[in-house]
């Protein structure tokens, strides 16, 4: 494992802690990390499931500005490939978010199964700030929990969602304080893995939407 990427397991629950100050970025030193503790987790018969988390100030920042324009950007595995490597896992997998999770931060989030945040958590795509879309299944996964139209409004504004509204679009699984936030990821975990999984308003609406 990353130092930048811890992996414990406890209980069953494979815990993999992004430490990248200042904001989490995703660069070269986190993302193989990350990557490494996912097979490490769907391999090991012991694990139940995943918690991704990250600082109490932030999930993640997306990309690590700090290697723009370096050949550290294409260090692997890139973003989609960890996206694929979640895709691939067979173990449900929560994102814990604490602070914000920005841009591929929030694509890392997405591609978890679940999601669980911290009261003052805030969720964007804010890539159309600076003239480009999400590069890492954002603009696909995004639109498949929440309404379409809400979707559309983050990508192309850019501006950020708190928790609480996250939760009542679907975005968010559920809001936990920031003291309990990996233990209250561990349990939805535990109750995922056991056949037990949590309503989604955003899917709601959009099966009403899809009605004749």
């Amino acid at each position: 494992m990353s130092a930048a990427a811890s992996y414990t397991v406890r209980d069953g629950i494979a815990v993999i802690t992004m430490n990248n100050p200042p904001v989490n970025g995703l660069g070269s030193v986190l993302r193989p990390g990350i990557m490494d503790g996912i097979k490490k987790a769907g391999a090991d018969p012991a694990v139940k499931a995943l918690v991704i988390i990250g600082s109490a100030k932030a999930f993640s920042g997306g990309a690590d500005i700090r290697e723009f324009n370096t050949p550290k950007m294409g260090v692997p595995p890139s973003l989609p490939e960890i996206n694929d490597a979640q895709d691939a896992c067979p173990k449900p997998m929560i994102a814990a978010i604490g602070g914000f999770a920005l841009g591929g931060g929030l694509e890392l989030a997405l591609g978890c199964h679940y999601r669980v945040a911290a009261p003052k958590a805030q969720l964007a795509l804010p890539e159309v700030k600076l003239g480009i879309l999400p590069g890492a299944g954002g603009t696909q996964r995004l639109p498949r929990i929440i309404p379409v139209t809400v979707a559309i409004e983050m990508m192309t504004t850019g501006n950020p969602i708190p928790a609480e509204k996250g939760k009542a679009l679907g975005l968010v699984d559920e809001v936990a304080p920031r003291a309990i936030l990996v233990d209250r990821a561990a349990a939805l975990a535990l109750a995922i893995a056991g056949g037990k999984t949590p309503e989604r308003p955003g899917i709601k609406v959009m099966e009403k939407l899809a009605r004749p």
